[in-house]
């Protein structure tokens, strides 16, 4: 499944020492452009949890207090179950965490949250990962960092991409346990005592950057838990992606107001032209794809690439569609991008000699065929692929590639030990 489709129209809603402890994970996606707008864009705080910054608790649904009890929740994981709080009693200390799969503080926080689940779940530590954000919630903006949204079936996608052993749970549906949570952002970490009382909430160390990290937050407070002291520390501001509340829905369909007020052009290229877009002097990861109006494979897959146009444009990204068909179909060629709303930079051979014009590209493909290409900024070809696509597969390529933001350094390392695993299995 892809997020694509959901974006065609309008109406797409895209104690003791022997205490155990139990952590619920909730996953969330977040994306964002560069610097302080990308953040805005993104629906985050600007990240300056050094300096002990974080988002501000909504004041519609306000963080669970300190001394709360554990709200109860039965939700459906990706495993295809219906998971329940009662599925843990036999644990002394729970823990509850936040997450999501478009947030990019989310995805660089993954390894740690891994890392928390294999050093304490020898100890009687349990973890489960919660997804409260709502998909049709997300505008295509805020997915510049991502391959997938946050539907529960992107989170079972998300989830056996990475190797996740986690239980990943979602509440996306209703919101309703994360209502009563108050979760600020992903990620957001909470922690119970025996009787259930909530003595740690907050975020799970002080930076997104883990070499930088200098409070373990989250980790000392579950030592303190299970050593039966007091936790040190028991509120935390959290910081990452803000959650995405149904309620706050209405930004989706202003930007999908402004798509389709967008203009929709076409430019007509000879062999030096392809020469140049080939040789990418763009300074930015290129994607371009040939196709024409004939072809049915190059119309079913057209949305998603407008879609991952629409996701990275803010980024150091660009996207060029080039028609093969001849000059005589230009009206066909301009028809169907008004259709699709292809804002992007749009091309078409200006010659009904098609071999020519192709062989100027440099690549031999079937002529009628969809061909696609990401071409990097100094030429060098980082993917190519003749006829239908795996969308996902060429947005792991493209974020493995863009530089990383300044709001989200070490995105793209992440992406690229993700597509680098995702190889050797």
């Amino acid at each position: 499944m892809n997020i694509s489709a959901n974006r065609r129209a309008p109406a797409r809603r895209f104690g003791p020492a022997s205490a155990c402890v139990v952590v619920i994970t909730a996953l969330l996606v977040f994306d964002g452009q560069q610097g302080w707008a990308q953040g805005q864009a993104q629906g985050q705080a600007p990240a300056q949890p050094g300096r002990g910054r974080g988002i501000q608790p909504n004041l519609e649904h306000p963080i669970l207090a300190i001394g709360s009890p554990a709200p109860d929740f039965a939700l459906p994981g990706v495993d295809g179950k219906i998971h329940k709080l009662s599925e843990y009693s036999g644990s002394k200390v729970l823990a509850v965490v936040f997450e999501c799969n478009h947030c990019p503080v989310s995805q660089l926080y993954e390894s740690r949250i891994e890392k928390l689940y294999k050093e304490y779940r020898g100890k009687g530590v349990n973890f489960v990962a919660i997804n409260p954000n709502n998909p049709k919630s997300i505008r295509l903006n805020e997915l510049g960092y991502t391959d997938v949204n946050d539907s529960l079936a992107e989170m079972k996608i998300r989830s056996a991409f990475r190797h996740r052993e986690l239980a990943y749970l979602y509440d996306g549906e209703t919101q309703g346990v994360s209502i009563k949570f108050g979760v600020v952002a992903t990620p957001h970490i909470y922690l119970f005592d025996q009787e259930r009382k909530l003595q740690y909430q907050g975020r799970i160390d002080d930076n997104q950057r883990e070499e930088l990290v200098k409070s373990q937050d989250a980790r000392n407070a579950i030592d303190a838990m299970l050593a039966g002291r007091p936790v040190p520390v028991t509120d935390t501001h959290a910081f990452g992606c803000t959650t995405k509340w149904m309620s706050k829905a209405t930004g989706v369909e202003q930007e999908w107001a402004k798509i389709q007020a967008e203009p929709v052009t076409v430019e007509m290229v000879g062999a030096d032209d392809l020469k140049k877009l080939r040789a990418n002097a763009t300074g930015k990861v290129l994607l371009v794809n040939f196709w024409s109006t004939g072809c049915s494979t190059c119309v079913s897959q057209f949305v998603d690439l407008e879609t991952t146009y629409r996701m990275y444009r803010l980024r150091s990204f660009d996207f060029v569609t080039v028609a093969t068909n001849p000059p005589s179909d230009a009206p066909a060629v301009m028809d169907f991008l008004k259709k699709q709303y292809a804002s992007s930079p749009n091309r078409q051979f200006a010659s009904a000699d098609a071999s020519s014009l192709q062989a100027a590209w440099g690549e031999k493909w079937t002529l009628g065929s969809p061909f696609t290409m990401v071409v990097a900024p100094d030429g060098k070809v980082l993917y190519q692929k003749e006829g239908k696509l795996d969308i996902l597969e060429l947005r792991r390529v493209i974020l493995a590639n863009m530089p990383d933001t300044k709001s989200y350094i070490g995105q793209q390392a992440y992406w690229q030990a993700a597509v680098a695993d995702k190889t050797k299995k």
